[in-house]
């Protein structure tokens, strides 16, 4: 789960930067997603790995929440945020609650862009002479909805706060606990959970208020 969480770590990092081309405008947007749709059988092979690396980690996380109810069928009497070595905070104690929303939203969020309108009903755009998917139009238009464009937001904080303790776990399931270099690794983890939920709201901002 450390592995594969790490990996979706790294892709939503490059998701996000890719999503910022579409403050350079509708031919810089468009031209972007052509590149990556004209990788072919590569881009194929990505999304297959992505997909599995994203349900094995989907799995796991189910399977350890529900082994640690079994070991402990009986609740505390009073949970509170600790400090060392725990590091228990508000994000620890809803990552299954955080992930199982972001599985939700990533399903919707895949059959609304990339199996949304297309070619075929004429989301269309030429850029020096080659016709590609206007997506550009498609994002605008879905962030349109104050359901949709506030919705992602809200989830995209929660993917802030599901990181903010996802990261830096990782590194400990992996061995990287260490006086010197946990403390490190969790304010890394805070850093990039705080700035994906905030870099991922910029669009849905800009798109909502049109303010392209």
């Amino acid at each position: 789960m450390a592995l594969t969480g790490l990996f979706l770590v790294l892709f939503v990092i490059v998701h996000m930067l890719g999503n910022f081309s579409f403050l350079v405008g509708p031919e810089a947007f468009n031209s972007y997603t052509y590149k990556l749709k004209s990788l072919g059988p590569l881009l194929y092979f990505v999304e297959i790995v992505l997909a599995l690396a994203f349900l094995f980690h989907a799995w796991n996380a189910v399977r350890v929440w529900w082994g640690n109810n079994k070991a402990r069928p009986v609740a505390y009497r009073k949970t509170a945020t600790s400090g060392n070595p725990s590091k228990q905070t508000i994000s620890s104690k809803t990552m299954i609650w955080t992930g199982s929303i972001i599985l939700v939203f990533t399903i919707i969020h895949v059959l609304t862009f990339k199996y949304g309108p297309a070619e075929a009903e004429g989301y269309i755009m030429m850029v020096n002479g080659t016709e590609m998917r206007d997506l550009y139009r498609l994002v605008l238009e879905v962030f349109q909805s104050p359901v949709y464009a506030f919705g992602y937001i809200a989830v995209m904080v929660l993917l802030g706060f599901h990181l903010r303790h996802g990261f830096w776990s990782a590194f400990q399931s992996l061995g990287a606990n260490h006086p010197r270099y946990s403390p490190l690794i969790y304010t890394i983890g805070l850093i990039i959970g705080a700035a994906l939920a905030v870099g991922f709201t910029i669009v849905p901002i800009v798109a909502y208020f049109n303010l392209v």
